[in-house]
């Protein structure tokens, strides 16, 4: 058996489990803490409410719910959770025992919060009350003096029709003074409350327009806001007091009051009874501040003991509620008293899970050995990829397209190096390079700290591609050097090839000349900086060198096509795929990167010709077959016509060999007859006629309950779907389908490599508009000013340098590069018709739980 290894996903196994009832649930929660199996569902046509643990499934979720509960009366105290221990993830789940208690711990500690807030809860209302009563007795005093004075302007609005207030005023009483006077001897009575400030405004509006004027009003804002009891937010709120004629009118503001939200209190006209009222309001808000510290402080006192272990209980619930949900997967066989299990485990961990279940076995101290059986099946298992820290985001690259077929070349390996460097070539800069080469080691350097906590989500993200930041920049770094670029500046470590004269004449053109037998060592030649045909030389250089790394980039993919067919034995599609399709390649763009290569190695000088251009050539190629105008070797046009003949041939053979082939390998195989459906290759989890699985065959009895033969009836129906019926037309279509999506797709793909050379082109030039209008406009001043405008210059460059040039065309460099692989590069070999590998792991699920919160 070989090691596993990221170039194929892991060798899957179909296993068989038994496990004695009495300890199933020790079983799978110690599968559970080595996750390394996927279990499959025995009762799929069984419903979540008949399944055998649905009881204690919601038993669990109420106990779920009371822990949310605990924490949400935490978060609203301030009281700070402990964070959980890194040995939790590793710790077996408790005893069913310890479960229980619990639950029971839980149910009291759920009534003892409730008690305890709810008391806290109705003490802070009662509390907010008195607070604002208080502030109504104080404001009251100024109100009453003030209605007082207006009484002969309220006698004086009688006789109007509209303001009817005090019709028998006149038979009061003397009016010598405002002691004298008595409102409820005027017959006017009085509404005192508090309300929101946010709100006085309508309810001012709505008591003029319902009472028509009729009644005096005064406010006052309360200087400080109020908390509301239910949402404990700061209210700002005003004092108000309201003076009306008749007992239905006082009875309708009353109404409008508790409508609009206001607390009305009863408020004597006296002052001495007023005065009496306050004191008595004072201490009764100091025995309640009293009673309410003390509440608090039992409260919080619970909370922080049930802080130290809460994040321990979620653990030892979530893997409890997962262990059930588990067992009912499981089929329970009557007649041995055993629950039978089926699932996907990598082939190199069934030693691991035979251990595990021998030790659950042996810690239990029954006779009856847990059994664990590999079962020959035709059903195609889950695709499984082993990652690390490192390797694992750029599966998640691969995985984010689709799930790789089992046991097909997996894209993730190549795509190490593949997608870092094509990066580099579109961001090529030795400068940003290294910055962006600096956060990812500083990400990878300080990966354990900066793991434990979440900062915000662009950052996580970040984070979890650290590895491939760092590769990224280090690419950066080889490509900024073959460019010669740091930061759109030209790095001189050698010397240049080219000469400039010494002697020229102003306003002449200058042009260098190329040192005799000496040529510039690596990447690009400095001197090319500055010089007037720059652009063309790099423009002409980039271009080309974009269509070598696409062809190479598709070819190696293609060449994956091959190791593909090979493993899954499938002549026909290397002989009616993938020769005729690298054929039809290479006869064109293979053709096409020859030519540059060679157009690069002619010194066109010493010939004494102008070099051809490569575009119109294979433009002509196609238009004019035969007709060369500027040729770039002997026989050219020959050459050109037979490798375009050989690729128009390829086109037929990708669209009938394969369809014709498939259709004869039917027709022979259904004159030879029938198949027998126990030919051993399709063979059922449950079917009790293996021979290779003598310890299958031991169990033949204890298989014969009504649900073990039904489920087996159901997997074998499940197996004989898989072979489905061939239909020819089908075949030929999808054939054509993708011969022309082939052929299209050569000449799209090609030039969609062109993005290499634009993005690259496109980086350079906006790094160099970016110096010239920064630091390049420092340079200008001199003195004091000058060190002030390099400062601040020099300070808008780097920034605009790492949020620009770094980060966003980062972003759009890494999205190109991902374009290039799922659709240039994978299009070519990945069949991804896969099912990713979902083991039931206590890790995953946990991890999964945290992203979530």
């Amino acid at each position: 058996m070989g090691k596993d290894t990221l170039f194929r996903s892991v060798e899957m196994s179909l296993v068989q489990l038994y496990v004695a009832t009495e300890i199933g649930r020790e079983t799978v929660s110690a599968l559970g803490e080595i996750g390394q199996i996927q279990f499959r569902d025995l009762n799929a046509e069984t419903s979540a409410f008949q399944r055998t643990f649905t009881g204690e499934i919601r038993r669990l979720d109420n106990v779920e719910r009371q822990l949310r509960f605990f924490g949400a009366q935490m978060e609203k105290n301030s009281i700070p959770l402990r964070p959980l221990p890194d040995s939790a993830y590793v710790t077996a789940a408790p005893n069913a025992n310890e479960v229980n208690e619990l639950a029971q711990r839980t149910d009291l500690l759920e009534n003892h919060i409730n008690q305890l807030d709810d008391s806290y809860e109705t003490l802070q209302k009662r509390w907010v009350e008195l607070i604002e009563f208080r502030w109504v007795l104080r404001e009251a005093g100024g109100f009453f003096d003030s209605a007082y004075g207006h009484t002969d302007e309220i006698r004086s609005s009688a006789d109007e029709p509209s303001a009817p207030l005090l019709d028998d005023v006149e038979q009061s009483g003397p009016a010598n003074g405002a002691q004298d006077r008595s409102l409820s001897r005027m017959n006017i009575g009085f509404v005192a409350g508090v309300i929101a400030r946010e709100k006085i405004a309508a309810f001012e509006r709505i008591l003029w327009r319902t009472l028509r004027g009729n009644l005096y009003m005064r406010q006052s804002e309360i200087p400080e806001p109020i908390a509301d009891p239910t949402t404990h937010e700061q209210v700002d709120k005003n004092v108000f007091v309201i003076f009306a004629h008749g007992k239905e009118i006082i009875a309708k503001i009353r109404k409008i009051s508790e409508s609009l939200g206001a607390n009305l209190y009863g408020v004597d006209e006296d002052m001495d009874e007023r005065r009496d009222q306050i004191r008595e309001v004072n201490n009764r808000i100091d025995d309640l501040n009293a009673v309410l510290q003390n509440t608090k402080k039992t409260l919080h006192g619970e909370l922080r003991q049930i802080a130290q272990n809460l994040a321990s209980w979620m653990v030892i619930i979530k893997k409890e509620k997962a262990v059930y949900s588990a067992l009912n997967l499981f089929i329970y066989d009557s007649a041995r008293k055993c629950l039978i299990a089926e699932g996907w485990c990598p082939t190199s961990t069934v030693p691991q899970i035979k251990r595990t279940l021998h030790e659950v076995t042996d810690r239990a101290g029954i006779h009856a050995p847990s059994i664990i059986n590999e079962v020959k099946t035709s059903k195609t298992p889950p695709t499984y990829n082993k990652t690390n820290k490192f390797t694992l985001g750029f599966q998640t690259i691969i995985d984010a397209y689709g799930t790789a077929k089992y046991r097909e070349v997996n894209p993730g390996l190549p795509t190490i190096v593949t997608f870092p460097f094509l990066f580099a070539v579109m961001f090529g800069d030795v400068g940003h390079g290294f910055i962006m080469a600096l956060a990812g080691a500083l990400m990878v350097w300080f990966e354990k700290p900066l793991g434990k906590k979440k900062v915000f989500e662009l950052f996580d993200m970040a984070f979890f591609g650290r590895y491939i930041i760092l590769m990224m920049g280090l690419f950066s770094i080889y490509t900024g050097m073959i460019y010669n670029d740091i930061f759109s500046k030209s790095m001189t470590l050698f010397k240049s090839q080219w000469v400039w004269p010494e002697h020229f004449e102003p306003g002449t053109p200058i042009e260098a000349s190329r040192r005799d037998n000496y040529t510039y060592p690596f990447g690009l030649d400095w001197g090319w900086h500055g010089a007037e045909n720059n652009l063309i030389f790099t423009n002409s250089y980039k271009m080309k060198l974009s269509i070598i790394l696409g062809w190479a980039h598709m070819t190696y993919s293609l060449c994956l096509s091959l190791i593909n067919h090979r493993y899954f034995k499938s002549k026909v599609d290397i002989w009616g795929n993938f020769i005729p399709g690298m054929v039809f390649l290479q006869s064109i763009f293979g053709y096409l990167v020859l030519t540059i290569i060679y157009k690069w190695t002619q010194d066109w000088n010493a010939r004494g010709d102008s070099p051809p251009s490569i575009l119109n050539m294979l433009i002509f190629m196609f238009l004019q077959p035969g007709t060369v105008n500027e040729p770039l070797f002997r026989n050219q046009a020959f050459i050109q016509v037979c490798l375009l003949l050989i690729a128009l041939c390829c086109v037929p053979i990708m669209l009938f060999l394969k369809p014709f082939w498939l259709r004869f390998e039917h027709n022979k195989h259904c004159a030879v007859g029938y198949r027998s459906i126990s030919d051993g290759r399709i063979t059922s989890a449950l079917d009790p006629e293996d021979e290779d699985h003598p310890s299958l065959t031991a169990h033949h009895d204890s298989r014969h309950s009504l649900d073990s033969v039904n489920n087996s009836g159901a997997l074998i129906a499940e197996d004989m779907k898989e072979e489905e019926e061939f239909e020819f037309g089908e075949v030929l279509i999808h054939q054509v389908i993708h011969t022309i999506e082939f052929c299209l797709n050569c000449i799209s793909h090609t030039a969609s490599y062109l993005r290499l050379w634009a993005l690259s082109l496109a980086h350079a030039q906006l790094s160099t508009v970016l110096w010239s209008m920064t630091v390049g406009n420092a340079f200008y001043f001199s003195g004091f000013l000058g060190v002030i405008a390099v400062f601040f210059l020099f300070a808008m460059w780097f920034n605009l340098t790492v949020a620009v040039l770094v980060v966003m065309e980062g972003t759009s460099a890494m999205l190109h590069s991902l374009r290039l692989h799922w659709v240039e590069a994978m299009s070519k070999h990945f069949i991804g018709e896969g099912v990713p590998f979902e083991p039931f792991s206590f890790q995953l699920l946990l991890e999964e739980d945290s992203e979530v919160n």
